[in-house]
């Protein structure tokens, strides 16, 4: 079993910044996947995402330029740096750690970020 924990989110004006964090705990493998969504579910809506082993990342197009996702594999974490924010960045984050071999899921309860004009 695997636990989630996100924590970083708040309020803040448009054109800040704000680093969330991410962190995996329990029976994590040394191959995964993490990533920031905007709502859990295989539907979810995919912000960022990091691998290791490589440390490969993926951005959706909206947050290219900005958001710089990065990770601690020794911890099982990982930061979301998100610069020049805007109010349509106002959303619940939730973070995913998905175990490749096993290919289990996992989520966060979610961490609110909420961006004032």
């Amino acid at each position: 079993q695997v636990q989630v924990e996100e924590s970083g989110g708040g309020l803040v004006q448009a054109g800040g910044s704000l680093r969330l964090s991410c962190a995996a705990s329990g029976r994590t493998p040394n191959s995964y996947v993490m990533g920031w969504y905007l709502r859990p579910g295989e539907d979810g809506e995919i912000v960022a995402r990091y691998g290791w082993p490589g440390g490969f990342t993926y951005y959706s197009d909206s947050v290219k330029g900005r958001f710089t996702i990065s990770g601690d594999n020794a911890k099982k974490t990982i930061f979301l740096q998100m610069n020049n924010l805007t109010p349509k960045d106002t959303a619940v984050y939730y973070c995913h750690f998905y175990d490749v071999h096993s290919r289990t899921g996992y989520w966060g309860q979610g961490t609110q970020v909420t961006v004032s004009s």
